[in-house]
């Protein structure tokens, strides 16, 4: 186990927020996964807001996530439609986030002066803000 029960850590830094996943174990040995937003304050520091999914809810979770992920991708998806049939300019992409993972093009193209592999964008999780945190 490491620090205060941290197995497992990563982060995804975008431009205006960092979002932290984190797999503990507490004092009881239960896992979980601790997912925390974090973005600097117009007056200085952090505000930080955090969920915590226990392992053995973790796919009822994944499948309540990957629902929503689907109607907000097809709702953007409208948007667009929309949008261009009122002849109004398509606002510029980031990323290629609105297409479903596993179809063919969904990864950005590779600079090869980089050294590695790609870094992953993350996508936009919004939830709750823990008490105190203000």
């Amino acid at each position: 186990m490491g620090l205060r029960g941290e197995i497992f850590s990563t982060k995804v830094g975008l431009e205006n927020r960092t979002y932290f996943f984190n797999v503990k174990e507490n004092r009881l040995g239960d896992l979980y996964l601790n997912i925390v937003e974090s973005k600097n304050k117009e007056t200085g520091g952090f505000e930080r807001q955090s969920v915590i999914v226990f392992a053995e809810d973790l796919r009822e979770f994944l499948t309540g996530f990957d629902e929503s992920l689907r109607v907000l991708e097809k709702a953007v998806r409208e948007q667009k439609r929309n949008a261009a049939s009122e002849g109004r300019p398509k606002a510029p992409r980031k990323h290629d986030g609105d297409r479903p993972p596993g179809k063919q093009g969904d990864r950005p193209p590779r600079n090869h002066d980089d050294k590695g592999p790609p870094k992953p964008k993350g996508r936009r999780v919004v939830v709750r803000k823990e008490k105190g945190s203000e």
